[in-house]
């Protein structure tokens, strides 16, 4: 690439990004929670949750003192819950630092919870026009096939060169959109799924993948490990016009609400006998469906019921679907087999 690629990329970026929200904006606390939101989710998802988040959540002293409960439900359905939780860290973070925002400080952003070199990039150079790039997966993309890279873009020292690289080309006075636009152009034309539109990429006359028609070589991926199958059974506890629900203790998910379940596929006799061993006095149990959940590393694969209690255990909190849905957030893999619930 040299400084003509650069300004052609600017140039199509100006003609061509999408009318986003987070776009209209340099404050550095919006530009955070978009970047944040916007890993691992995709940008139509993200849109509404961005802006139902910040009107709750205006500033970053609101997100410091928010309850975890609040904050997991405004969070509920995008998944990767840490994300979440490290937001309230950061916000407690810089409140004990005594600062009003993210700092610009590049040392100082860096060492605040969840702030890894990506969100830290991106915050300096949107927000505060610094010239440090933020790059993810889409800019490794378009980098890997414009120069015809085949070494291993998880790494760190790859990210560190292509950081090296980019810098060249920043500027105080292009640092967002020079950020913006590479992501733009790796989600829109060099895109990560099927052929990517060249013809429509103002890079195209420097893209060795392009001149050699390899595109759909790069980036080299490394096979995927194969997703850990976990059985499992929800048995929806019911009393009266109550259901049940608890906070997970361990494992995936851990802090966060859930409905009754075990690592077993239970029949419905199966079950019933379960819930006799612990006590649990029922008129009812009826079979709901078979339903799937995938993690990046595993698969819930669980068979739901339906159990009419006679009287109400101890060990869980019971609340109308309507309390539950306005006040607890059950994550996607629970929320599916909730809605189902005649």
């Amino acid at each position: 690439m040299k400084e003509v690629d650069i300004k052609k990329l600017l140039d199509w970026y100006q003609k061509n990004k999408r009318d986003l929200p987070w776009r209209k904006t340099s404050d550095p606390y919006k530009i955070w929670i978009s970047e944040v939101m916007l890993q691992q989710t995709r940008v139509e998802t993200v849109v509404d949750y961005y802006t139902r988040f910040l009107k709750f959540l205006p500033t970053i002293h609101d997100l410091a003192h928010v309850k975890e409960d609040q904050l997991l439900k405004l969070w509920e359905g995008l998944g990767y819950y840490s994300r979440a939780r490290n937001l309230k860290k950061c916000a407690q973070k810089v409140m004990d630092l005594g600062l009003s925002s993210l700092p610009s400080d590049e040392s100082l952003l860096k060492t605040l919870p969840g702030i890894g070199p990506y969100t830290a990039g991106a915050i300096l150079s949107i927000s505060y026009q610094k010239c440090f790039p933020a790059i993810d997966g889409n800019v490794l993309r378009v980098l890997s096939r414009v120069y015809e890279d085949d070494r291993d873009l998880l790494k760190k020292s790859v990210r560190e060169s292509y950081e090296n690289l980019l810098k060249k080309f920043m500027t105080k006075e292009n640092a967002r959109s020079f950020t913006e636009g590479f992501i733009e152009l790796g989600a829109l034309v060099c895109i990560p799924n099927g052929v990517p539109l060249c013809e429509n990429c103002p890079l195209r006359s420097c893209c060795k993948s392009k001149k050699h028609d390899t595109m759909l070589e790069y980036p080299k991926k490394k096979k995927k490990k194969s997703r850990k199958i976990v059985s499992k059974t929800v048995y929806i506890l019911k009393y009266q016009d109550t259901y049940a629900i608890r906070k997970r203790k361990e494992g995936v998910l851990v802090g966060m609400y859930e409905l009754p379940n075990v690592d077993e596929t239970f029949t419905k006799e199966q079950l019933g006998q379960f819930l006799t061993q612990k006590n649990d006095s029922y008129s009812s149990i009826r079979f709901i469906g078979n339903f799937k959940h995938i993690f990046s590393h595993l698969e819930w694969h669980m068979k739901a019921y339906l159990v009419n209690l006679n009287e109400k255990p101890k060990n869980y909190k019971f609340y109308s679907k309507e309390t539950i849905a306005q006040k607890y957030s059950l994550p996607t893999a629970f929320s599916q087999i909730f809605q189902k619930i005649p």
